[in-house]
């Protein structure tokens, strides 16, 4: 039997169409025996539609347990920050809380620093696989953390190598979150981020019993059953969101170079001033998490009850991700720039009333209230990181301005405390903690504005584009009668001219 006499059915196996088949059904075969299918002209990209549910509640709280175990371990750093003093330093050190500092803020800082390279694993390994490893590294730094006798190697086993797993584990946690919601991403944003609060309130307290019964070493050893749990929490990141064509090339599972380090993001003006902006509001946002336990110390004595004021922000910071990660689904667009505004002034005007209360119930009120902007600062980053840059880019969007979030955190507790070992107090330190919030909050006031030039310049292009295009399609038209008239001119032998 001739190629040309073959069945259907055997064409159809070897990829060929019968001769007589219509064109869309050509197409469609073609497209079957495609892996990714090149979208041809004309077609059109069948949306993805978030589930809003399904699997992705126990993906929300499998990340909620993430922001939970890394933050909650982050922001109750106070609390080991004066057994760290007591453990390893001595009365006679002039620097002694300069240095003990830097353990903390290094760690914070190496959460942030490490998240451009998170980003570009999340693209290339997928969130699931970069979540798992990062808690395993994580959980190896902490355990490691609970071994050493000095000061110095801390700074790489907390400080570098327990903060690189966190990062890891981290930043993934914020882009699975858009594979299962889109409708309802801001208040899932702000019942995740809301872990970091739950932890906040308790481990304060638990770590306070434990130092006292179990000692330093110990605690650490009970702090790495969370990070055990933050690895397993990493295997439900099942991904949903199809991957765009040309990320991958035949025989390699690698993108492109211009995929892995996503250059797009930065043509955008106004996610430029989002992801400077940020970064130069938190230059002291981290310094109360480490110094206002100390600093109640001196001020009310040693038997006041810190681990209060701890509870007390990490209670109205998570009702404040709930509140403003719900507000912010109302809000349209970049507008959600604005909550992360008031955010920022109403921190940095309570980071300088904290050395002015001097009775401990006014001290209370200020955390309360800086706690409450602070969930709504963390809950809408994600929200307004896929408003500026789309679904696509989201990932390195985050990254990068998580990297350069690390600057301004891992400085300011450092400097709070060179300045509290030279001046004697840390009043001058948590009067210029609240400056750079409120310069920083005034630099976001730009981007509605930018966005919306923006968008008026795109509808103005596409306008003008369609009428060019209209304009182009008249033309055979007019041309078309004086055609047909020529034709018939020279039909009769009259002449053209």
């Amino acid at each position: 039997m001739t190629e040309g006499d073959m069945p259907g059915e055997d064409r159809a196996e070897r990829g060929e169409e019968p001769a007589g088949a219509p064109a869309e059904e050509r197409k469609e075969n073609r497209d079957s025996k495609v892996t990714v299918p090149e979208p041809s002209a004309g077609a059109q990209e069948v949306e993805f539609v978030h589930p809003e549910g399904g699997w992705g509640w126990v993906v929300m709280l499998a990340a909620m347990w993430c922001n939970g175990s890394v933050f909650g371990i982050q922001n109750a750093f106070g609390i080991l920050f004066l057994s760290l003093l007591r453990e390893f330093g001595s009365e006679h050190d002039a620097d002694l809380r300069f240095k003990t500092a830097w353990v903390g803020s290094l760690s914070m800082g190496m959460i942030f620093f490490c998240s451009p390279i998170v980003s570009v694993f999340t693209d290339v390994l997928g969130c699931r696989v970069t979540a798992v490893g990062g808690a395993a590294v994580g959980l190896v730094g902490l355990l490691a953390s609970s071994f050493v006798t000095s000061l110095g190697p801390l700074y790489f086993t907390y400080g570098i190598v327990f903060a690189c797993g966190c990062s890891f584990a981290y930043q993934p946690s914020l882009v699975i979150l858009g594979h299962y919601f889109k409708k309802r991403l801001g208040l899932v944003n702000g019942i995740v981020t809301a872990g970091s609060s739950l932890f906040t309130i308790t481990l304060p307290f638990a770590l306070s019993g434990l130092l006292e019964r179990v000692g330093l070493q110990n605690t650490m050893r009970v702090l790495c059953i969370l990070m055990f749990v933050l690895m397993l929490a990493g295997f439900t990141y099942r991904p949903l969101l199809p991957v765009k064509p040309g990320n991958t090339r035949t025989g390699s599972r690698f993108p492109p170079m211009n995929k892995m380090f996503n250059i797009h993001i930065w043509k955008s003006l106004g996610y430029r001033i989002w992801a400077f902006g940020i970064p130069a509001a938190l230059y002291g946002y981290f310094v109360p998490y480490v110094h206002l336990m100390k600093h109640v110390e001196e001020r009310f004595g040693k038997e006041a009850s810190k681990e209060v004021l701890l509870m007390c922000i990490g209670i109205t910071s998570g009702v404040g991700r709930l509140i403003f990660g719900r507000a912010a689904d109302y809000v349209n667009g970049v507008n959600k720039v604005y909550l992360q505004v008031a955010s920022f002034f109403v921190i940095g005007l309570m980071s300088m009333m904290i050395p002015l209360c001097n009775i401990f119930g006014g001290l209370i009120a200020v955390c309360l209230l800086m706690g409450l902007f602070d969930g709504c600062f963390i809950c809408i980053m994600a929200p307004i990181a896929f408003e500026l840059v789309g679904d696509e880019d989201v990932s390195q969007a985050i990254g990068f301005l998580l990297g350069l979030m690390s600057v301004p955190m891992t400085v300011g507790p450092p400097i709070a405390g060179f300045l509290r070992d030279r001046l004697g107090s840390y009043d001058v330190a948590f009067y210029l903690a609240g400056i750079p919030p409120i310069v920083g909050g005034a630099m976001l006031c730009l981007i509605p504005w930018v966005e919306a030039r923006r968008k008026r310049r795109e509808k103005e292009e596409a306008l003008n584009k369609e009428q060019d295009v209209t304009q182009r399609m008249m033309e055979p038209e007019k041309a078309e009668p004086e055609k047909a008239e020529q034709e018939a001119r020279q039909k009769t032998g009259e002449s053209v001219l």
